[in-house]
């Protein structure tokens, strides 16, 4: 499989890069003020997402029940505790803050947009794949704040809960929703201009990426911290076809045929950096760790991306060749 350019994994090397180099300009009180422009900058992702959802595909996915409790409990029941069997690692191997940074990345929500074209690669269930992600990404804005929230709370720590989900509540439901209802008028603009769209989207959050490892940098939070991208990397790697090779099985026992195993194996086996990094600025507001924390969430997304990626070529292939047995 040919492997393309990807501008945004790239975006966020830069992004690491330039807080390192010019940390003071993103840091709280800086010149760019990334205290105000992070949450329009949520806003704005979430207002576009909003715009470019179809009811109509989520409609034509919205019977096959069956794979959507398969999905959902994979992204917030099963990720969650293998979370938690990460937070278990011994603190020489794994950083309190990157466990932290495991459970967060357990508990966001799904992809939208690689998980459908992933299995429309794959020759799998599109519509089914599109629900999903979909109500993953919303279900998230209530169930992630909550599993961390728990998480904290029984390490003895603490967040303002209701603080965090009124900020979700503020600026990721409520554009999302703003984004539906302006569809009538704009879904074919949006439609034409994807592209762009996707670049206003990816953008944004790299910028939130920099000024997150801004704060982190200024605040010294790295220093000792050499081994946390292996340990990371180790970890998300384990996560990762840890959670495949269980959800492939639950796909299998439920008797799904192919085209529903593909969805739900590329739904169910994928985090979100899109709705993962905004959930953080908001969930963590002001946590000089942020950086530390969205650590296992970035080593994950391009992982779960090459894999993914090379498994969808193969199974295409495959349907090609037999017909419909894959996955």
């Amino acid at each position: 499989m040919k492997l393309k350019f990807d501008w945004f994994l790239m975006g966020m090397m830069a992004a690491v890069g330039l807080a390192w180099a010019f940390p003071r300009a993103g840091a709280p009180g800086g010149w760019l003020h990334p205290e105000i422009v992070n949450k329009i900058g949520v806003a704005l992702i979430f207002f576009l997402n909003g715009l470019s959802l179809s009811f109509i595909a989520m409609k034509a996915g919205a019977m096959r029940w069956p794979v959507h409790v398969a999905v959902q409990a994979t992204t917030f029941v099963i990720f969650p505790l293998a979370g938690l069997l990460l937070m278990m690692a011994p603190e020489s191997w794994v950083s309190p803050e990157l466990a932290i940074g495991f459970f967060f990345l357990c508990a966001v929500p799904s992809t939208v947009s690689s998980s459908v074209v992933m299995t429309a690669a794959a020759r799998g269930n599109v519509p089914v794949a599109v629900f999903n992600a979909t109500l993953s990404s919303v279900i998230g804005i209530f169930a992630t704040p909550l599993l961390v929230g728990w998480r904290l709370h029984t390490e003895g720590g603490a967040m303002p809960l209701d603080k965090v989900i009124l900020d979700l509540v503020l600026w990721l439901l409520l554009p999302l929703i703003a984004g539906q209802l302006v569809r009538p008028w704009l879904a074919e603009w949006a439609w034409n201009n994807k592209k762009p769209i996707a670049r206003v989207d990816r953008s944004t959050i790299l910028f939130i990426i920099y000024t997150s490892y801004c704060d982190s940098i200024m605040r010294g939070i790295w220093s000792g911290q050499g081994d946390a991208v292996i340990a990371a990397a180790v970890g998300s790697l384990v996560l990762f076809y840890g959670i495949f090779h269980v959800v492939s099985a639950i796909a299998r026992a439920a008797g799904f045929n192919s085209a529903d195993r593909i969805a739900t194996i590329f739904c169910g086996s994928k985090k979100s950096i899109a709705a993962g990094v905004p959930m953080a600025q908001l969930i963590f507001a002001g946590d000089p760790r942020l950086g530390l924390i969205l650590l296992p969430l970035m080593i994950y997304h391009p992982l779960q991306l090459l894999i993914c990626g090379v498994l969808a070529g193969r199974w295409a292939r495959r349907v090609d060749e037999k017909s419909g047995e894959t996955a």
